[in-house]
């Protein structure tokens, strides 16, 4: 069997192993992932817009919106108004927010630390460049246009780009 046709599966099965590890490091804090991904990535980009930050944690725009409403609540986020466009509001996070910020980045390195232990510093180097330039080979793809008919039958086409008819 060809070891490269797990690399799917190996790859989703760490990230979930490695998800829920550092899930059950952030419940002592009564977070949960999405929420510690808000926080880190609004402190990596203050200022940003709602529907901007929904991309960046990769969550449905209305789910970030009760993320968001909860840590204005506990006084973490505060939004402003954008100079530069009156309907939309900035993102920052509030100096009250700092300490569990460190926290959750505390944990998110213990939990890296686990997942890498045994593994030297050039191999460590070697996979963030593999996967690097991974991420780089499918981000720079187009999105492929499925031909639905080819793709339900499962034709020899499926998944090409429908041809055009004259």
């Amino acid at each position: 069997m060809d070891r490269h046709q797990n690399i799917g599966y190996l790859l989703h099965d760490v990230t979930r192993l490695y998800k829920r590890r550092f899930e059950e490091r952030a419940a002592g804090l009564a977070l949960t992932l999405p929420q510690c991904k808000t926080l880190t990535s609004l402190s990596r980009n203050e200022g940003v817009s709602q529907k901007r930050l929904a991309e960046l944690v990769d969550v449905d725009p209305m789910t970030l919106v009760r993320i968001l409403d909860r840590m204005e609540a506990d006084g973490w986020v505060q939004r402003r108004s954008d100079p530069a466009d009156r309907r939309a509001r900035s993102l920052v996070i509030t100096e009250r927010a700092r300490p569990i910020l460190e926290e959750i980045l505390r944990l998110a390195q213990i939990t890296r630390s686990e997942l890498l232990a045994g593994i030297a510093d050039a191999e460590r180097t070697a996979l963030v460049d593999l996967l690097e330039r991974m991420h780089a080979n499918l981000a720079g793809l187009s999105p492929l246009v499925a031909d639905h008919d080819a793709v339900e039958s499962g034709g020899a086409d499926a998944g090409r780009q429908p041809r055009s008819v004259r």
